[in-house]
């Protein structure tokens, strides 16, 4: 197959008060029509920067050398995208390469239905009539999997679930036969059900439309179900480059082989729940639970006079002092649901759940809030869970004025800096502001945050969902290290199996609000009972190429039997 896109001696830096800071330093790639190449690495290697130069995304900062030679499907036109003008930039947008950016609900217009945003492609580029680019853009709802794309096409992204806009938004790439899609991060927040189908479809878009693809990610299971080739950045440079059978047989860079060695494995947990297991004392079963749920049901009421929607219905489960329980399933499971109800976030509505000895059902905050003090929660996302104006120091301090254990912020910062640096974060970081602080800086803080009135009870709603693969290792062993030195107990909630088998001592799957499985890791992910199950295992990607085609055939068999 021809060359679709070929960076050559490509360096990209961007003016600073500080000076020039580079971002690219001498990278050279291609791709070829029809091929998938992965771009992996940590934050600020320069695979997003990569990415953007490809589109001409770059702001207006940033110096570029070097060249960028894109060739359009046909293979009649070739242009070097860092020389073309604005105008010239608009006209290879979309037809000659496209991209699906990671955060699809940013990328969509929420005030225009998805029709109307595909059809603006359309009607820029092309000379079609308004029902003729209505008819196009049904087309290729259909052909990417949303179902009744007739009706569909005229709803607007919020009706929608984070898969089907991802959909929409691989759709907006696709209707104009782009020769190149990019595609940054595509599938980072999604549940691994949900991904597995985005990656169907991504294979789908290189073996039926012949579309190459640069797959920015760092999730290596992600690799080696999709590429074909593999790029390996670190600090601005290629540090290796093969075909992806070659990288996880036999990685050459030091890099490579510790971005390998970072990636959770299901089956990895078994021995350290051993060891947390044996350090317990004999009568560790028989003492009261910290949480209880006994038919636990949270219903939603329904607006309009419209019934209400049950979120979790006749659960059971409990956890006991210095175990940690991971709840896993996919979006609208009620996993988050019930970690907010815990946390007393959420009313619950019918059953019984008992947290700290204090029964939720029908409780008055006025008697939940001495028990506030007694529960950490660390949230998903802890860029927006920060307050923007305060100092990390104040945000980890907050806690600690509220519940009256310190006068203010600046009286509390011995017990801050003690927090920051039982989570590896240096004192001087107090200082910053929560911009200043990469991903897993952030989520360190947040973890010191939540650790800051020393709680029984910590509840992780997807603290690692975002966070590069090398950065959720160290997080997870900090979090391992925290819980057993502060001995809390917790409930962790993901829908990442590998990263719950490290750190959960039990299991508990959920599936539409209901418990379908629980258990060790080793019963669970072992040997699942439960067809759900079987299907959210067989969804995982793994790092490995061959084992990743038999997983995914076996996912094909699950599917159709149900």
């Amino acid at each position: 197959m021809s060359t679709v896109v070929e960076i050559r001696n490509l360096g990209v830096s961007f003016a600073t008060d500080a000076g020039a800071v580079k971002a690219i330093e001498d990278v050279s790639l291609s791709v070829a029509g029809g091929e998938v190449l992965a771009i992996v690495g940590e934050s600020g290697s320069g695979k997003t920067v990569t990415a953007k130069t490809i589109l001409g995304l770059l702001p207006e900062t940033a110096t570029t050398r070097g060249a960028v030679v894109l060739t359009n499907r046909e293979g009649t036109r070739e242009n070097d995208v860092i020389s073309l003008s604005k105008h010239q930039l608009r006209e290879v947008r979309g037809t000659d390469v496209a991209m699906v950016f990671q955060e699809p609900s940013t990328a969509l217009n929420p005030v225009y239905t998805v029709g109307w945003q595909i059809m603006e492609g359309l009607r820029a580029h092309g000379h079609l009539s308004r029902k003729e680019a209505r008819a196009k853009a049904i087309e290729i709802l259909g052909r990417v999997g949303i179902p009744d794309p007739e009706e569909r096409v005229d709803h607007f992204p919020h009706q929608f679930s984070g898969g089907q806009k991802q959909r929409v938004v691989i759709a907006m790439a696709l209707v104009l036969d782009p020769g190149l899609i990019v595609a940054d991060e595509p599938t980072t927040a999604l549940d691994v059900t949900v991904q597995a189908e985005i990656l169907d479809l991504l294979r789908r878009c290189r073996d039926e439309f012949g579309t190459a693809i640069v797959l920015i990610t760092h999730n290596m299971g992600v690799v080696a179900d999709l590429a074909d080739r593999v790029a390996v950045m670190y600090q601005g440079n290629v540090v290796e480059e093969a075909d992806v059978h070659t990288l996880f047989a036999a990685p050459q860079a030091d890099y490579t082989k510790a971005l390998l060695a970072a990636v959770p494995y299901v089956g990895h947990g078994t021995a350290r729940a051993a060891e947390r297991a044996a350090a317990r004392p004999t009568n560790w079963t028989e003492q009261p639970a910290v949480v209880e749920a006994k038919g636990l049901e949270i219903v939603y009421p329904g607006r309009f006079g419209r019934p209400g929607f049950q979120a979790v219905g006749g659960v059971d489960f409990l956890i006991r002092p210095g175990e940690v329980l991971g709840l896993v399933g996919e979006s609208g499971s009620g996993k988050t649901t019930i970690g907010r109800a815990i946390a007393g976030l959420t009313r619950v509505t019918g059953g019984s759940l008992k947290v700290l000895d204090a029964e939720m059902n029908g409780i008055r905050e006025r008697d939940f809030r001495p028990l506030r003090s007694r529960i950490g929660f660390v949230f998903q996302d802890p860029a927006s869970s920060f307050n923007p104006l305060l100092t990390v120091a104040e945000c980890v301090a907050e806690p600690l004025v509220i519940h009256g254990r310190a006068r203010n912020a600046a009286a509390a910062r011995a017990r801050v800096d003690d927090l920051l640096e039982a989570v590896q974060l240096p004192r001087a970081y107090g200082d910053r502001y929560p911009h200043e602080l990469s991903g897993g800086q952030r989520q360190r803080a947040s973890l010191a945050r939540a650790l800051a009135l020393e709680p029984e009870l910590l509840i992780a709603d997807e603290p690692t969902s975002a966070l590069d693969v090398s950065v959720q290792a160290r997080v997870l062993e900090l979090f391992a290290e925290l819980q057993h030195e502060f001995g809390f107990a917790s409930l962790f909630i993901s829908h990442d199996l590998a990263v719950v088998d490290l750190l959960a001592d039990r299991i508990a799957v959920l599936y539409h609000g209901a418990l379908v499985e629980e258990g060790t890791g080793a019963e669970v992910l072992g040997a699942p009972t439960d067809p759900y199950t079987q299907r959210l295992l067989a969804s995982l990607p793994v790092p490995d190429p061959i084992a990743q085609a038999e997983r995914r055939e076996e996912l094909r068999r699950l599917r159709e039997a149900v």
